[in-house]
């Protein structure tokens, strides 16, 4: 592996930090793109399989690119999602003082095992402070 492909690897493990790894990847497609490196050489530096190249090519041929930068679908669903409400009721009646002690409820009401992380988001999402 050159060093030029060791630091463009480097700079979308930092770029995914911020956006998603889809996204990373077009947007250092499209510049390798316009420097014209070649498709095998994209491919076998990003990951993006040859197709992809192709179609990221063609789209910014035609002036497409904004839509280039719109990621759609991906993503989970979330484990809670139609238990959140009950769950945030439960947390304002009862004294719950820890993420953990949340996340074991959760286990034990709706055997749900989620991580401590998890159950942040969720109280971020739904406004509570613990």
């Amino acid at each position: 592996m050159s060093c030029n492909s060791v630091i463009i690897k480097s700079v979308m493990k930092f770029l995914q930090l911020f956006m998603c790894e889809t996204l990373v990847k077009r947007i250092i497609s499209l510049i390798l793109l316009a420097i014209g490196v070649s498709n095998q050489q994209i491919t076998e530096i990003t990951g993006v399989c040859d197709r992809s190249v192709r179609a990221l090519k063609k789209k910014a041929e035609t002036e497409e690119i904004e839509s280039l930068f719109i990621v759609k679908g991906g993503g989970r669903k979330s484990k809670l999602k139609d238990v959140e409400s009950a769950i945030a009721e439960e947390i304002e009646k009862n004294n719950y003082h820890s993420r953990q002690q949340i996340a074991d409820m959760i286990l034990e009401k709706y055997g749900i095992k989620v991580s401590l992380p998890v159950v942040g988001k969720m109280l971020k999402k739904k406004g509570l402070n613990i």
